[in-house]
Formats: C-alpha cells, sequence, structure tokens
C-alpha cells in the first residue's frame, strides 16, 4: 500500500485502485496510463511539481495537456513560476517521477487543479507508483488536499 492509498482511505472517500504494467520506455507516463486502463487522457490527470516565487506548489492537470505556468504563479498569488527539478519533487513528495501522487506527500503543498477536472465524475492519478492509479472524484480529490479547482491550461 502507498501513502497515497492510505490517504484515501484515512480520508474515507471512495475510490478505486487501477494497475498496468508499466514499460519504462514509455514516452509519457500519464499518455500510456490512459492508453493501457482505456481512458480518455483528458481524464486522467499528472502531478507536477513547480515553484512559484520559490515556493512549492503543487498542479494537476489532465495528461494530453501542458502545464500554464502564468496561469499557476496568478493562481498562487505569485509573479513567476518554473518547473521543479525532478530530485527535488522526489525529496519534497517521497515519490519517484512518474510515480508522484497529489495524495500522502511527505509535507502538504498547495494544490491546484485545473478546472475541467469538474467535467469528469471521477479523475484518475498516480496512486503513488509507476503502474498504479487511483481514482475518484474531483470533489474529494480537492477535499482530502485542501485544493482549488482554476484554470492551469489554455485551451
Amino acid at each position: 500500500m502507498t501513502p497515497a492509498v492510505e490517504a484515501a482511505k484515512r480520508g474515507k472517500v471512495e475510490h478505486t485502485l487501477h494497475s498496468y504494467v508499466h514499460d519504462p520506455a514509455a514516452a509519457s507516463y500519464g499518455l500510456e496510463a490512459a492508453e493501457l486502463l482505456g481512458l480518455p487522457p483528458a481524464q486522467v490527470f499528472k502531478t507536477l511539481l513547480a515553484l512559484v516565487d520559490g515556493s512549492p506548489v503543487v498542479a494537476m492537470v489532465p495528461v494530453d495537456h501542458q502545464l500554464d505556468l502564468k496561469l499557476l504563479a496568478r493562481a498562487h498569488g505569485g509573479k513567476k513560476a518554473t518547473m521543479c527539478p525532478g530530485d527535488q519533487a522526489q525529496r519534497l513528495t517521497g515519490y519517484v517521477l512518474g510515480g508522484i501522487s497529489p495524495l500522502g506527500q511527505k509535507k502538504r503543498l498547495p494544490l491546484y487543479l485545473h478546472e475541467r477536472a469538474a467535467d469528469w465524475p471521477t479523475l484518475y492519478m498516480s496512486a503513488g507508483r509507476r503502474g498504479l492509479e487511483i481514482e475518484m472524484a474531483p470533489a474529494d480529490l480537492l477535499r482530502l488536499t485542501g485544493g482549488k479547482r482554476v484554470a492551469l491550461v489554455r485551451d
């Protein structure tokens, strides 16, 4: 069991785990999950770490979209956002790249979920390791993380 799954259980939210065989040669962890689980990429969300004015924040966007750093900075009330270096993201969260979950991180960081998450009854996201996704309602994710729903990609 991963810390993410334990966090969902502790929070008493309805969730479902989905596993698949991860290919280390996959070009995109998120697109791989969507394809192997037979899901629309817009329903599978990647968990990204960024630094807004030097402070770490979590951003979640559909795997077929790219995070708009200006929108993230604005959502957090900052001036500039940059992607967090991979090694720092792993240290901050306790997870490996491709397995970073928004749940059960070492320290709770501000979380921003792309507004289109509300289009789906449930979202899929990493459950804390490559090859394992957790499905839950967007509202439950926001309740567990204290996150906010905002525009994070330009359509």
